[in-house]
């Protein structure tokens, strides 16, 4: 049984700076969150600066996990800028199967420099090494290809398809399952 989750900040990686929100990243923010390209896939709907502030608010309070069905949600900070670039999330799904979920959302701009993969290994790091989880999946949207590639990469298995999943943004989706073991993770 876990304690929770409440990581000395920032976490660290290779270039960047992985943190609770701040009211001053709302700029930034809004720079992808109101991005069709970047919200296709998330489950949130374009955002327009007063919704993003709104979403921003309700981010401030989860820097840290403190029991099952709870949301951590990190802003990616590139070191050398200081500009919030995307933002991590891990979810602590379940203390008794020590389940978790990964989420990640990348402004467009930062896309494709494997940003999104070094703040997913630290947070994937968090949730085996910290909050001792068995295993953290990624819930991806059919068609997300950027996704199933990153999922891929950080070493997660398609475990299922399923379909029509969800009622998504006014249309039957299917979800793509991955995932990836404590034992797999130990072993990489």
């Amino acid at each position: 049984m876990s304690g929770g989750l409440r990581p000395d900040y920032p976490v660290r990686t290779e270039r960047l700076d992985l943190r609770p929100h701040r009211r001053e990243d709302l700029d930034d923010l809004l720079a992808f969150h109101s991005d069709p390209d970047v919200v296709r896939y998330v489950p949130w709907p374009v955002r327009d600066r007063e919704q993003t502030k709104a979403a921003l608010e309700k981010k401030l309070g989860q820097g840290e996990v403190t029991e099952p069905g709870q949301w951590l949600v990190l802003a990616i900070e590139l070191r050398e800028t200081g500009t919030v670039i995307g933002e991590v999330l891990l979810k602590w799904a379940s203390d008794t199967d020590r389940q978790g979920e990964l989420g990640y959302a990348l402004n467009a701009a930062y896309q494709g420099h494997g940003y999104a993969a070094e703040a997913a290994q630290a947070v994937l790091e968090l949730g085996f090494e910290e909050l001792g989880l068995h295993r953290i999946c990624a819930i991806i949207v059919d068609g997300n290809k950027d996704s199933v590639q990153l999922a891929t990469r950080l070493g997660m298995r398609q475990e299922g398809h399923l379909v029509h999943a969800a009622f998504f943004k006014g249309e039957w989706i299917d979800d793509l399952v991955f995932a990836l073991r404590e034992d797999d993770w130990r072993s990489r």
